[in-house]
């Protein structure tokens, strides 16, 4: 079960954390509510029950220990659920009236060509496969990104490196059934390194001898992110639910019963989404509410202006031996005194158990973190910066309270 240095967590290999190992899986593009079920069971029998949806929509199981992780991992490969091998990333949602192109088999077919190439990437490595719908991945960063549009009446792929999809370098356009040919061959350009480091030294002129590629900007238009919560339209006039995990998480059994309540609604699949998200695929139009109700009532984020969605919490103490706060604990106490108003798209909170900050690398507008001396407060920055100020965990809540209806921070 050893990894490559600074490899991602994954089925066969996972990473060692606060809390014990964790294994991190990209499930194929359709999971029943069965598999998903089988799962989570056994994530509660071999790890501590607590499962995760990442920020980019895998799935991760915390708490497997050196005997029980592989016993785990083979029972979730007899599932057949897990996309193993280098990360293909497809639209969330199959079946987007909009989507041109099957992005789900593509990624597939995708997988499947790098994987019969037997190319050892970089760590970390991505593709994202853009099928053109609603519910699209511009805001995730990749190594190689396709995405279809429409040209003079025929479905083609844009083509860019590094990046998301305002920041990627556009390679030009291909077509369709060529997608898995160009992606292997692009990785075997870069070859152990990431996209990045190529363009840094090269620019595009290292990939300019690539067979079928069309150079040449393709002029897309920006896409506005479409909301994951609530209801969306299918091709057969069916309906997908998207449902929020609070803070990220939330425990096998809750997740079961989730399923199992899917399932009688006529859902036909579970899949995790970017943003922490579940998105069950197939309810009659008749059935979203109800099914909405019973996400509800099982603790699942189902209204879009729910504050728990602007914080970012690890599972902190006592779940994780790093942990000096007990971090989701009180994410659910700052949950009920946050302000609509704080939580815009810009002011993110992250509750970090140690400096470390595993669960929100990047700057949040407000930062807690874990430490010796209580919460320490960091404001625009990470759990690694330096805070300005030290509060006891019992008096956390009482005091962002009084920060958020300060007149400089409404």
């Amino acid at each position: 079960m050893s990894q490559r240095r600074g490899a991602c967590p994954a089925l066969f290999t996972p990473m060692q954390t606060g809390d014990g190992l964790l294994a991190r899986i990209l499930p194929v593009e359709r999971m029943t509510p069965a598999a998903f079920a089988g799962f989570c069971a056994a994530a509660r029998r071999h790890g501590n029950g607590t499962i995760e949806v990442s920020a980019r929509g895998s799935l991760q199981v915390r708490g497997l220990t050196v005997a029980s992780a592989p016993r785990f991992a083979d029972e979730v490969a007899a599932l057949g659920i897990a996309a193993l091998g280098v990360p293909v990333l497809s639209d969330p949602l199959p079946d987007q009236p909009a989507a041109l192109i099957e992005a789900a088999a593509l990624a597939a077919n995708v997988r499947a060509a790098i994987g019969d190439a037997n190319i050892v990437p970089a760590p970390k490595l991505c593709v994202v496969v853009d099928g053109g719908g609603a519910l699209h991945l511009d805001a995730l960063s990749a190594d190689v990104r396709l995405r279809a549009y429409a040209d003079n009446g025929k479905t083609r792929l844009a083509i860019a490196l590094g990046g998301d999809a305002n920041t990627a370098a556009a390679l030009g356009s291909i077509p369709v059934e060529v997608a898995p040919d160009i992606v292997v061959e692009i990785l075997r350009i870069i070859g152990d390194v990431r996209v990045s480091d190529v363009l840094r030294a090269h620019g595009l002129d290292a990939f300019s001898k690539l067979p079928h590629v069309q150079p040449g900007v393709v002029r897309l238009r920006p896409r506005t992110q479409t909301e994951i919560i609530g209801a969306h339209p299918l091709r057969d006039e069916r309906r997908a639910l998207g449902v929020g995990l609070a803070f990220g998480h939330a425990e096998a059994e809750t997740l079961i019963a989730l399923a199992d309540i899917a399932s009688a609604h006529g859902a036909r699949a579970v899949r995790p989404a970017p943003g922490r998200a579940l998105l069950l695929i197939g309810t009659a139009e008749q059935d979203v509410t109800a099914l909405t109700h019973q996400a509800a009532r099982l603790g699942f984020v189902t209204v879009r202006d729910d504050p728990r969605r602007r914080i970012v919490a690890c599972p902190g103490a006592p779940a994780c031996a790093s942990g000096f706060i007990a971090a989701r604990k009180l994410a659910l106490e700052f949950a009920d005194v946050l302000s609509s108003h704080f939580l815009n798209d810009d002011n993110l909170v992250h509750i970090s158990g140690c400096a470390k900050g595993c669960a929100h690398p990047q700057p949040a507008a407000l930062t807690i973190v874990g430490s010796a001396r209580g919460c320490g407060i960091v404001e625009r920055g990470t759990a690694r910066a330096t805070p300005h100020t030290y509060v006891d965990p019992r008096q956390l809540a009482a005091h962002l309270a009084q920060r958020i209806d300060e007149p400089a921070h409404g």
